[in-house]
């Protein structure tokens, strides 16, 4: 494995959190699937989330985003409560960005045609609409494929148009959901390259998730083990694959990044 993440910003206890879960709780029925939970996201960093399936990963996205609400507990975007914040208010006023697993786009139009429709709700100005378009098309490589229909897209150019789509409005934090599921390896690399481009270029904060350890391991600065509703573990690549409790609750014995 090519080594994408070529260093890791080492000064983040000097720099603000953008963004803060504190004491979060949530259950469904009898089943908790957050409890007591502790996340924080600094300023300009990649985070990544790991975790056996079903422990609450895409859960803790939802929660960011406004889509569902927690039991207790509170979630602070630039030191700023936000629990009361419908979903379209986090992505417009507290930037949020999203890339769910699954869909994320309009399957009957083209490239262009999804990126018009998301950027006259997030953009007023016309020629500031034209222009954000244009350089996302260019930015992911899209040109060639920009009037073709979203459905007839391979799985890796449906990537990029989600990403694509939701940097339309200039988010500060990108929250990305199993972004390289049932990616080719070469397509996988492509999208660790664009992810760090991302913080290093546009000064996004980033967290994501995904079951490909390595992959996601390869492209943050830190990364957190949840387990039983809670982190149980979280550091950087290299100290997180050596810690005891990571081990225990994921990662197992014989794990290697390399």
């Amino acid at each position: 494995m090519s080594n994408i993440k070529k260093f890791r910003i080492k000064s983040f206890k000097k720099t603000k959190s953008i963004l803060n879960l504190e004491k979060v709780s949530l259950k469904y029925g009898r089943k908790i699937i957050l409890d007591n939970f502790n996340l924080q996201l600094n300023n300009g960093q990649i985070l990544g989330l790991l975790g056996p399936n079903g422990v609450g990963k895409t859960t803790i996205f939802n929660l960011i985003t406004g889509l569902i609400s927690p039991d207790f507990g509170t979630i602070f975007i630039n030191s700023e409560k936000v629990n009361g914040f419908p979903i379209y208010e986090r992505t417009l006023k507290f930037k949020i960005g999203f890339v769910p697993q699954y869909g994320g786009f309009f399957h009957d139009l083209t490239v262009y045609e999804n990126l018009k429709a998301i950027s006259e709700i997030a953009i007023n100005n016309s020629n500031i609409r034209d222009e954000k378009i244009n350089s996302l098309i260019s930015k992911f490589e899209l040109d060639s494929i920009r009037d073709i229909k979203a459905d007839f897209l391979s799985g890796g150019q449906k990537k990029k148009l989600v990403i694509a789509i939701a940097l339309i409005s200039d988010p500060k934090i990108l929250l990305l959901d199993e972004p390289f599921a049932a990616l080719d390896v070469m397509t996988i690399k492509t999208l660790q390259e664009i992810i760090v481009n991302l913080q290093s270029n546009n000064n996004i904060s980033i967290v994501l998730c995904d079951h490909q350890a390595r992959d996601l391991l390869a492209c943050v600065d830190s990364a957190a083990i949840i387990s039983n509703g809670k982190v149980v573990a979280q550091g950087t690549p290299s100290n997180l694959i050596t810690n005891i409790d990571a081990k225990n609750a994921y990662f197992g014995e014989s794990f290697k990044i390399s």
